[in-house]
């Protein structure tokens, strides 16, 4: 056999074994509060639709009209043919929405990332990263060629040393996610500004999680009152605004910046029309309901009140990701097939999407859940988690 596909089929046949295999699942109604699964009618509590905005009447209208204006397709990159007024909307709005001076929109919020990293870090950057930072943070860093210094998990401590170390070195970035997807819980936003000023390095935050969310929907750098003083805020469209797509928000120069060197903005087609509509159309509803994260948020510190009262693990979670810690991989998935059968889909995850002896399951809670549906949920997770 081939060098590379013996290689391929040992890697496949070793992460079978320790219970790793991944396999497509065939879903119906994905995105919905209830999803049709093997047959069965699920409560759908594994998707990112946070606010359950994708079933949204108006972001669907918006998206019919714009393709009855122009189309299925943006045709081209944005910087040939493939812009057009809604792009503009979009980014005049999202700027004013997140008090920066400009906004880019992007094809997804991976792509964001790996622009945004690659365009602004080179081998002679450093660029201090959050161990537990999303793998488009990772890869970005990567492909940058930068030196990438990882600091312990919120450990504002070891980061305070690292940058000590390196004080003298001129070109350096700190980048965090403010939400993060797999425990759910919040980086500490007000020491990593004051590291900032106190290094003299950019500070980028990656708010996928948080945008539509907290601090009236703005991220969690507006609720804690530091917006201000972080160099970009990245963002995305396709959790809790319901649509798809990526941004950056920030002052003009990065802005520019970017069009003129992000190798993942110049070198793709821009979004369709009708997802650029529907972006518009989720940003203007989160504008209008600025409380509906806040609520989410609630029903999220009570549901883990309950379930910690009963010994349940919900890890450091302190938003509407929460975490149920299991550890052992095969019996992840067991509960999950326990969950399946009561009604309830939710997510396995398993390394190293989290560190080994870590699999869990991760509960992602939508605003769109009653009163009775919450209650159901509670009295059934506690009913198969504590046997």
């Amino acid at each position: 056999m081939n060098g590379i596909l013996s290689r391929i089929e040992k890697q496949l046949n070793t992460i079978s074994s320790d219970g790793r295999l991944r396999q497509l699942p065939e879903i119906d109604n994905g995105k919905q509060k209830y999803l049709q699964m093997g047959g069965k009618r699920l409560l759908n509590l594994a998707s990112n639709d946070y606010l359950g905005l994708s079933s949204s009447t108006r972001l669907a209208a918006a998206a019919r009209d714009a393709i009855s204006i122009y189309g299925t397709s943006s045709g081209a990159s944005r910087l040939v043919t493939g812009n057009n007024r809604l792009y503009t909307e979009l980014e005049q709005e999202l700027a004013t929405f997140k008090d920066q001076q400009a906004a880019l929109v992007f094809n997804s919020g991976y792509t964001t990332n790996l622009c945004l990293l690659t365009a602004l870090a080179d081998r002679h950057t450093l660029v201090f990263s959050d161990r537990l930072n999303h793998a488009s943070i990772i890869d970005g860093i990567s492909l940058s060629g930068a030196k990438h210094i990882r600091y312990r998990h919120n450990d504002m401590e070891h980061l305070a040393t690292l940058l000590e170390k390196h004080r003298d070195h001129e070109a350096k970035l700190i980048i965090t996610d403010s939400v993060f997807s797999m425990d759910g819980d919040l980086a500490d936003l007000h020491t990593l500004v004051k590291l900032k000023q106190t290094y003299d390095c950019l500070l980028v935050i990656d708010e996928a999680h948080a945008s539509g969310i907290f601090g009236d929907g703005r991220g969690l750098a507006h609720q804690l009152g530091v917006a201000a003083e972080i160099d970009l805020h990245m963002g995305t469209f396709s959790k809790a605004l319901g649509s798809f797509g990526g941004y950056v928000a920030g002052q003009q120069l990065l802005i520019d910046y970017l069009i003129n060197t992000g190798r993942a903005l110049i070198y793709t087609t821009g979004l369709p029309p009708a997802t650029v509509a529907a972006n518009l159309a989720a940003l203007r509803h989160i504008r209008r309901n600025p409380d509906q994260g806040q609520k989410l948020l609630t029903m999220a510190k009570n549901l883990v009140g309950q379930l910690n009262q009963h010994g349940i693990n919900t890890g450091p979670t302190e938003s509407h990701i929460i975490p149920l810690i299991i550890g052992d991989n095969t019996r992840t998935i067991q509960i999950q097939q326990h969950l399946h059968d009561s009604g309830i889909h939710v997510g396995a995850i398993r390394p190293p999407t989290v560190p080994q002896g870590t699999a869990r399951l991760r509960l992602a809670l939508r605003a769109d859940l009653t009163s009775d549906e919450i209650s159901q949920l509670t009295t059934t997770l506690i009913e198969v988690l504590c046997p």
